[in-house]
């Protein structure tokens, strides 16, 4: 039971901290007065830092254990959100990026996570999981732009919330007790590699079909999902939008994907049906650009409904990669790759918008940019869900069957 609170915690912690400066960023640039590059930079510092701290949570999870590494997380997350509370720009900066190192290494330990202690309710806790990462997102969005206000600073609503990620440290730290280091595991039982390359069961998951579709797949959509999370509030406010507005947009963004995580999850237990869940989300947020690009602000809520829609494929991705790989270790493994590479490149989405902006002198270019990338989005969701076996397991039964004699 201790196990499912935690879920619940730690999924209420992992976007909480990114959309409240999302909601906040009009307020935090008059208030703290910085210019464009580092209006430019800040959306970027999430996707930049889920790649280069990513990276090293498989080291951390063989070394201390899955349980102590999302501790060590938890502690990094509230800590650094803690420090956005000075109000200028350099501890803006340092706060961001301490807190979304430990959400980076959360995002990669907590499909491990679940599918230790929950082989057998991977959908079930993945969608708690996700529903409890939208909740937050959905309040921090919302709440932002008013809690900031009744507490008389743009820093200090965004501080807040270092408080949620320390009551989930206290959750944590009987499970990090219980835990134990994770034995490494046997050459015959890492990810099909040349031996002895260091690193190299993590370099094999891009030798693999499997390995490269979730990687790639997982670029497309986290371009999109932080392109969209970054700029969506500042896209209403330059049609017209109050502030407090934008922020319940964007709240309502999150909110939409709380039931539709629910009805899709439900499709995903369903072999059969999974292409099709993922074709309802890419449709969605297809649609969703469309609306945003073609019509009036006034239409915003139609826009943003499409648009939650769309990211509810994010669950869906936990899904293919919770069941990915033949143990922890290598679904770990596809993990930290999928993740490390996808968040690196998907970082120059919320940075190359605002340049585009700039350049363009408004938002429609951007948009039909995004809208590309949804095309592409949508492409590589058909080749992931086709039925034919991949990753490591896959090949080790093909190479089974290759190896029987005829």
């Amino acid at each position: 039971m201790l196990g499912v609170v935690a879920v619940v915690l730690v999924g209420l912690n992992l976007r909480a901290g990114i959309t409240s400066a999302a909601a906040l960023f009009h307020d935090l640039q008059a208030v703290l007065g910085y210019g464009p590059l580092v209006a430019a930079i800040l959306p970027s510092i999430p996707t930049v830092t889920f790649a280069f701290a990513g990276a090293a949570t498989a080291w951390l999870v063989r070394r201390i254990g899955v349980e102590r590494t999302i501790l060590l997380a938890l502690v990094i997350l509230a800590a650094g959100l803690a420090i956005r509370a000075i109000p200028s720009v350099g501890m803006l900066l340092v706060g961001t990026v301490a807190g979304m190192c430990g959400i980076a290494l959360c995002n990669v330990a907590m499909p491990s996570f679940i599918r230790e202690h929950y082989a057998h309710r991977t959908s079930t806790l993945t969608g708690t999981y996700t529903i409890t990462m939208s909740l937050g997102a959905t309040a921090a969005s919302a709440l932002g732009v008013p809690l900031a206000r009744q507490l008389g600073s743009p820093s200090l609503g965004l501080a807040a919330w270092s408080i949620l990620a320390a009551v989930s440290v206290l959750v944590f730290i009987p499970l990090a007790i219980a835990g134990r280091p994770r034995p490494r595991p046997r050459q015959d039982a890492a990810l099909p590699v040349a031996p002895a390359e260091p690193g190299g069961s993590l370099l094999a998951v891009l030798r693999t079909r499997q390995g490269l579709l979730i990687t790639g797949f997982f670029t497309v959509q986290a371009l999109l999902v932080y392109s969209l999370i970054s700029w969506l509030p500042v896209i209403l406010i330059s049609r017209g939008m109050d502030p407090s507005a934008a922020g319940i947009m964007l709240g309502l963004m999150q909110l939409v994907t709380i039931p539709a995580t629910v009805v899709l999850l439900a499709m995903a237990t369903r072999p059969h049906l999974l292409r099709s869940a993922f074709m309802v989300c890419c449709i969605g947020i297809l649609l969703g650009l469309s609306c945003l690009i073609l019509l009036p602000v006034g239409f915003s809520v139609l826009s943003v409904v499409l648009l939650g829609l769309g990211l509810t494929i994010f669950p869906l991705l936990l899904v293919v990669i919770s069941r990915s790989g033949r143990n922890a270790v290598e679904t770990t493994a596809i993990s930290t790759v999928a993740q490390s590479v996808g968040y690196l490149v998907a970082s120059a989405g919320p940075f190359g918008l605002a340049l585009l902006h700039t350049l363009a002198g408004g938002w429609t270019a951007p948009l039909w940019v995004l809208f590309v990338v949804a095309v592409i989005q949508l492409l590589l969701a058909w080749a992931l869900t086709s039925d034919r076996p991949a990753g490591p397991a896959g090949q080790a039964r093909r190479r089974r069957k290759r190896e029987v004699p005829a």
